[in-house]
């Protein structure tokens, strides 16, 4: 599968070529006419006004088509900043080769202290359509909510629950994705790391968090990419390339969601993070995701992310 497939597609980058040649063909042109200008300048009589219009004009020209071709082809500014490349490409694949168990517990904490435990079981593996990862929570009076997300290689993400007191599984409706979570920080689309996948990635100057120096990635999505962010960014170890650090950015409110992420262990050459915890921007508490135990290559199928008849997946979890 892809993990940048702009940078895979072979017709497409015979045309960039193409028209990459026309633009260098362009700005040779202009510095030969350059040449050619300032020589006869003093022997034709050519005024300066003709000579100014007509380099500004091959100036803009070749700006122009520069940029349209970088808009309509990123996998350029992959190549002009590998840095960045090597970000997207590493994020990526570390999504594509996801293939675990695992449980533990999801916690919120309240102002005065208390906390609200659930049992979260979760499991994940990259098929050849995507990612499939499905989360089971459950409470203290044995309800459970089941979600099951799945992300394809383009980034495109569908939702589906089957909530405490139902039966059958159902679509999340879009405007329901950044719902809380049994009430805590962390909203249905907070559960799966889409936003490496958007089109418009950004590589922001190295920062430190803590001790770890970071790459700092702000993503951004496209009109095609569906989300209730604005932006996300975050800071990745730049030796592991694996997150310590996010900002996420709500839509329309402006309001920032933080996301730090502890324990950053590797196991079986995977690296993950044994706690997650985050915090809303004005509003007390926090919420904490932690990982107990869990098999990070678990061979899964696709019979194991079945959530048509519940029933079944309750008793093969338990």
């Amino acid at each position: 599968m892809d993990c940048i497939p702009q940078l895979e597609n072979r017709a497409p980058s015979l045309r960039v070529g193409f028209l990459r040649r026309v633009a260098v063909s362009k700005a040779t042109t202009f510095l030969r006419h350059v040449v050619m200008l300032s020589c006869s300048r003093k022997c034709d009589g050519c005024p300066e006004t003709r000579w100014a219009n007509y380099a500004m004009g091959t100036i803009r020209s070749s700006i122009a088509l520069l940029v349209l071709l970088s808009l309509g082809h990123p996998s350029w500014a992959l190549a002009a900043n590998p840095d960045l490349e090597r970000v997207l490409t590493g994020s990526r694949q570390r999504i594509e080769k996801l293939d675990y168990r695992a449980t533990g517990r999801l916690t919120r904490l309240e102002p005065n202290g208390k906390r609200t435990s659930f049992k979260f079981a979760a499991k994940a593996h990259w098929f050849p359509d995507g990612l499939r990862l499905l989360c089971e929570i459950t409470g203290s009076d044995s309800q459970k909510t089941t979600v099951l997300l799945h992300m394809t290689a383009t980034g495109r993400v569908t939702i589906e629950t089957v909530l405490a007191g139902e039966k059958t599984a159902t679509v999340l409706p879009f405007e329901h994705w950044n719902d809380s979570l049994v009430g805590t920080n962390f909203s249905y689309e907070d559960m799966v790391e889409s936003q490496f996948f958007w089109k418009n990635q950004e590589l922001l100057p190295p920062e430190k968090y803590g001790e770890r120096d970071c790459f700092v990635l702000k993503s951004t999505p496209a009109p095609q990419d569906k989300s209730n962010y604005d932006s996300v960014t975050t800071w990745l170890d730049r030796k592991i390339l694996f997150p310590v650090h996010a900002m996420k950015t709500l839509r329309g409110t402006k309001q920032q969601k933080e996301f730090i992420y502890y324990g950053l262990r590797q196991v079986s050459g995977v690296w993950s993070a044994t706690r997650v915890e985050a915090k809303v921007q004005g509003k007390p508490g926090s919420s904490i995701l932690e990982f107990e135990r869990g098999s990070a290559k678990a061979n899964l199928t696709l019979k194991d992310f079945d959530i048509s008849h519940p029933s079944a997946q309750q008793e093969k979890a338990q």
